[in-house]
Formats: C-alpha cells, sequence, structure tokens
C-alpha cells in the first residue's frame, strides 16, 4: 500500500491543493493527515476538499489548533475517518490514533493520550501491520532535540513501547519534518507538512 502522510496544513488551501495532487501524481491509496489542519479552529474549508475531489481516501485527526468536534465535522462533511480513538483497517494494515497534543489551546494530559492510543488500538493489534497516527512527537525521540517550546509526550512514548507498532506517524515540531528514528521496533517519522510518500 502507498499512502502519503502530512500534517500542520494549518489552513493553509494552496498547500491542501499542492499535496493532493501530489497524492494523485504519486497514485497513494490512502492519505493520512496528522492534526493542525485548521488554524486555531480557522480556515475549515479547503482542506480535506482537495484530497476527496481527487477521489482519494482521507484519515485524520485533530491537532492542538482544533477540538476532536471540528475533526469529526470535517471527516462528516468529505467523508473521511478520525482515528482520534479509533482504528481502521485497509486490507491487512490498520491505523489508529491519538490527536491533540500535552500543549495548547485543545491539550490532552498524558494518561488521556495514552488512554485514547490503547482504546484505538484494541481493534488494530490482530493486524499484519499496525500504524499509530499522532499529531505529538514520543517523549525521548530526536524530533524533541528540535525544539525548547514543544515538549514530547510519555504517553505517546509509553503506547510505542506498549504496543509495538510497525511505524508511528506525528508532525507537531515543524523544525523536525523529515525526521525519521526509530524506538525499540517502531520507525518514527515526523511526516511534515509537505508530506512523506511512504510503502507499506
Amino acid at each position: 500500500m502507498k499512502i502519503l502522510a502530512a500534517s500542520d496544513i494549518h489552513g493553509d488551501t494552496k498547500l491542501a491543493e499542492a499535496l493532493a495532487e501530489k497524492a494523485e501524481v504519486e497514485k497513494v491509496d490512502l492519505v493520512v493527515l496528522c492534526g493542525d489542519l485548521t488554524l486555531a479552529e480557522s480556515f475549515t474549508k479547503g482542506i480535506v476538499g482537495p484530497f476527496k475531489k481527487k477521489n482519494k481516501k482521507v484519515l485524520l485527526i485533530p491537532g492542538n489548533h482544533e477540538t476532536n468536534a471540528t475533526a469529526d465535522f470535517l471527516a462528516e462533511m468529505y467523508g473521511a475517518t478520525n482515528l482520534h480513538g479509533y482504528a481502521l483497517r485497509y486490507k491487512d494494515i490498520a491505523f489508529f490514533g491519538c490527536g491533540s497534543a500535552n500543549i495548547g489551546a485543545f491539550q490532552l494530559n498524558e494518561d488521556e493520550i495514552f488512554k485514547t492510543l490503547k482504546k484505538g488500538f484494541k481493534y488494530a493489534k490482530s493486524a499484519r501491520k499496525r500504524i499509530m497516527v499522532t499529531h505529538v512527537h514520543p517523549s525521548g525521540s530526536l524530533i524533541e532535540r528540535f525544539t525548547s517550546i514543544f515538549p514530547g509526550s510519555k504517553g505517546v512514548t509509553r503506547a510505542v513501547k506498549e504496543m509495538k507498532p510497525d511505524l508511528l506517524l506525528c508532525g507537531h515540531v515543524h523544525e523536525a519534518e523529515g525526521i525519521e528514528e526509530k524506538i525499540g521496533s517502531t520507525k518514527v517519522i515526523n511526516v511534515g507538512r509537505s508530506g512523506k510518500i511512504l510503502e507499506i
């Protein structure tokens, strides 16, 4: 399966259109949006729509710039799937996730982050490949070194160590775009604004 994963669009409709074009050119099966779709709950129009116009299946989560209700609204409007506390299986690959972050206007505490991931994981654990989708990065990660403002999440790190997903896709720290690392057997990727094409 080929996917396009991106994060931190922040209401930039031109970026959304460019990413949708990239998804079409690359013939991806799935688009995964790792939160901060809006800028402080503003500019919701034209963010998910460009992908649907290209007939792409979209999975998304909220970031710390929008509520889960806004993510639900966008998912409902455009026929996408909000992975916050939920899982979706595509063939033999399962995606599960937790939106928001441990900082910002719409934050969750570390226990809430872990429990939300655990809720989705129970529907994903029997899949051959399991992909965790979060907005915030794990604590103790290389990504965390790129910022003095945004702490990594201990809840995400705990989930990675206990649930052992094959892949973790995240965003949040713009300066760490494209950084890849491993936590145990899990590959962690900050997919960034320009998006990452992945074959799974």
